[in-house]
């Protein structure tokens, strides 16, 4: 997972450059904390930051796979496969739903910022696959705004964005997934722009997700008699693919983070009682800025963003996180989770651990993750997300 700079957002919350503007100055301070948060606390010097509108169709959902490094995109074997990788639902049946919730970066004590997530799977065998639908909501709180010529405040505004998501899922071959997510993007970050801008802190857009999950039922190691096509998945997905967001005009248009996820995932013990799984994802933000400091069309950036640097320099913008899961029980019962995450410290050098735990009871599902980034005082440590599932085997349809 990848967070950038709200670019948006300064456009918003600062005069031009050139000119003082004389009239309204937007006191943006939490958007302003949280746009530049996403650096992370990088080394200014080093960090190359790419930037992207609506960051938040990024951040981890759930807290099983958040408990795993935030890795899951080969496993996707539930109702949060809408955001890991839609193609898992082409494996799955019956129904379900599951909401989660977290402050978001507690490091800075805002308690009016917040993320929440709610989806719903259902499989239809009547179109032979899997519907789904979901919904994010990122909360910033209120805001004070003031004049350009002092300090008083001469009114206040919420900020908000959010996403409605629908997809669908199928099976292809009997061991290769397909999945596909529309979706449609609101960004409110301010009602209104400076003065010398005609636009405003208002946006909204779409976008889409595909995915590709192979399980294979057999899979033979060359020269050896060992299977593990029972074992391994492999996973792909990307996502956020769509036309840039407009607030202002079209010229200063940021691209939507369109990312790349490649996942893979092996079962390293199999029995009745204890189940033990590795995953592993790899990341890669497909946005491109052209020389002029325009960004380039998601469709130029799909190929482009892969070849602009050395092929060296092109792994250092992989962003890798992997995790450990075991179960114990029959069905399963209690889990516990492990994981770690790493960015190159020339392109964000975000660097946590993360740890997790679940429990299943009839038809629910409770998981809560924690994450220390190994300072004290950062904006992503102590984060705490929960999230509670209702599962149900029998078709609604």
């Amino acid at each position: 997972m990848q967070f950038f700079v709200l670019s948006r957002i300064i456009h918003v919350a600062r005069p031009k450059a050139d000119a003082v503007t004389e009239g309204v100055v937007l006191m943006l301070k939490r958007i302003v904390v949280f746009g530049f948060v996403l650096l992370l606390t990088a080394d200014a010097s080093r960090a190359q930051v790419t930037t992207s509108a609506v960051p938040f169709l990024l951040i981890a959902p759930n807290s099983r796979a958040s408990g795993m490094g935030e890795a899951g995109g080969a496993i996707a074997d539930d109702v949060w496969a809408q955001y890991w990788n839609p193609a898992g639902y082409a494996f799955q049946s019956g129904s379900e739903v599951a909401l989660s919730h977290a402050n978001w970066l507690p490091g800075f004590g805002l308690s009016d910022l917040w993320i929440a997530h709610l989806v719903y799977k259902q499989e239809v065998p009547s179109y032979d696959g899997t519907i789904s639908a979901g919904l994010t909501y990122l909360n910033l709180g209120e805001f004070i705004r003031t004049a350009s010529t002092g300090p008083e405040e001469i009114g206040r505004f919420k900020g908000y964005e959010f996403a409605v998501t629908a997809g669908y899922a199928t099976r292809v071959l009997d061991d290769l997934g397909l999945g596909v997510n529309a979706r449609f993007i609101h960004s409110r970050l301010a009602p209104f722009g400076t003065e010398e801008e005609k636009g405003s802190g208002i946006a909204s857009g779409v976008s889409f997700d595909i995915g590709l999950l192979y399980n294979p039922r057999s899979l033979m190691i060359p020269f050896t008699d060992t299977d593990i096509g029972d074992a391994l998945s492999v996973g792909l997905n990307i996502s956020n693919i769509g036309p840039h967001l407009t607030y202002i005009d079209e010229d200063q248009a940021d691209p939507l983070p369109m990312n790349f996820r490649l996942g893979l995932s092996y079962k390293l013990i199999q029995s009745e009682f204890n189940n033990l799984s590795y995953t592993v994802d790899f990341n890669k933000l497909l946005v491109r800025q052209k020389g002029n400091g325009k960004n380039d069309s998601f469709l130029r950036a799909m190929y482009y963003s892969w070849i602009d640097d050395s092929f060296s320099e092109e792994l250092r913008e992989i962003v890798a996180s992997m995790g450990f899961e075991y179960w114990y029980g029959s069905p399963r019962l209690i889990a516990l989770r492990f994981g770690y995450f790493y960015e190159d410290p020339s392109h964000g050098n975000r660097k946590f651990l993360t740890f997790g735990a679940g429990l299943r009871y009839d038809i629910y599902g409770f998981d809560f993750s924690y994450i220390d980034a190994f300072e004290e005082r950062h904006p992503l440590g102590e984060t705490l997300r929960f999230t509670l599932m209702i599962s149900a085997d029998q078709s609604l349809f």
